[in-house]
Parts: C-alpha cells; structure tokens; sequence
C-alpha cells in the first residue's frame, strides 16, 4: 500500500484550518494542523511534511518567520503561504523568503488543490538539465547543490529558482512565457486560470542573486510582450 501523502497546516483561522483538514483528508491526504506559530515551527521542521501550508498571522511565531527557518534546514521543502487578498507585500515578502508559490484569501478550495497537486509534483527538468551553468566569466551556479558565485558573493537557491534557471537555460534560444513556465516548472495545468505573481518575483529574486546591477539584468532580461530570456555569453 502506497504512502499518503502528508500535509502540514499552519492556520489560525478555526473555520479555515477545520475546512482544509477537512478539504485535503477528504483528496486522501494525511493531515496535521495547528494554529500555533511555535508549534507550527516545530512540526514545520521536523521533516515529516511532503508539503506545508503555511498562514502569515499566526499567535506567537509569524509565518514569514517560520518560512525562513524552513529555508535556512531545507532548501527543497515545498511551501505554500496563505495570504489576505489585498496584502501585496505579503506575496512579495513570502516568495522572497523562499515559499514556491502563494494562494490568496479568499480562494477557491477547486484552485487550492490544483495547486496543492502541482507544487508536490516535482520537477523532473534537474534530471534532464545541465549540472552546472555559467553566464559569462563572473556567474557560475552549480545546480546539484543548489548553490552559486556571482563575482565573489556565494549564493544559495531553492530547487525552484534553480528548476526555474535550468529551464531558461534550456530554452536559452527563445524567450519564455510566464504562462509556459507555470505549466513547465510549477507543474499547472494549461487551462488553470490563475492570478498569480510567483513567476515575477521569483525572477527578481534570482536577479538579486545572479546579477552584477539586478536594476540592469544582462543574463536574465525581459522581453517585452514574450516573456523572460536566459542570455549566455
């Protein structure tokens, strides 16, 4: 008998939370929940979850907080943060800190396991990519460990932004469209219609990350109208 998959909720919301338990027990998954930001830390570092929800206002630990000490044990624990509809900065502060993608309130339970599904489905672009990738003589990212130089500062990226690299990097003759990459490297379906920023700011973080002047990119630009290019001198 396969192994259920296995959820963490993080919400303090009582109807929220009761309603996910509820949601993703029902789609066959095992699931944990609370709605304690310092039992959420602690179950969120336990390393039991295949993947997190994660609320942003939560009693005693916040969720951005509890996101960056996920990151700084486990640069592959995927994550989803929950966040107020009009709270912008929460999706810009949340993705920057390194969660895959975000689901804003109030959302649709369709949406949210559609998107639940795509997250766990891992790439598979790491196996069929290059191990390494160098853009020009200052940028070298070893993509097996997650890690990389821009010039003399080291860097450490998620399996997203690095999927996310890998996948420019195999398209480098082209620019891709944040559609395309949705579907290629987040795993969403075609017809799913989202409203969703994850793609722009996952590039401006690896901007910060890869670029010398990330205000000027020249490895990572925009094209306007097509999408992003991947340019490898």
């Amino acid at each position: 008998m396969s192994r259920k998959i296995r959820l963490l909720i993080v919400e303090d919301e009582t109807a929220i939370r009761g309603g996910l338990v509820d949601l993703f027990v029902f789609h066959g998954y095992a699931v944990d929940a609370t709605d304690d930001g310092r039992e959420g830390l602690r179950l969120a570092l336990s390393g039991r979850y295949d993947l997190i929800l994660l609320d942003v206002m939560l009693p005693g630990v916040n969720g951005f907080d509890i996101c960056a000490r996920i990151r700084e044990q486990d640069r592959e624990q995927p994550v989803i943060m929950l966040t107020a509809k009009s709270g912008d900065e929460d999706v810009i502060q949340g993705l920057s800190l390194g969660a895959d993608d975000y689901v804003a309130k109030p959302f649709s339970v369709t949406q949210l396991v559609l998107r639940v599904q795509a997250v766990l489905r891992r790439s598979r672009i790491g196996t069929q990519a290059e191990s390494r990738i160098r853009l020009g003589d200052a940028v070298e990212l070893d993509c097996l460990n997650l890690s990389g130089r821009c010039g003399d500062s080291e860097h450490a990226f998620t399996r997203r932004e690095m999927e996310l690299l890998q996948y420019l990097h195999a398209n480098a003759e082209r620019p891709v469209s944040r559609d395309e990459l949705l579907t290629r490297v987040w795993g969403y379906a075609k017809n799913l219609d989202l409203e969703t920023r994850t793609v722009d700011i996952h590039i401006a973080r690896l901007r910060r990350k890869i670029e010398p002047d990330a205000a000027h990119p020249r490895y990572l630009v925009t094209v306007r109208g097509a999408g992003y290019r991947l340019l490898v001198e």
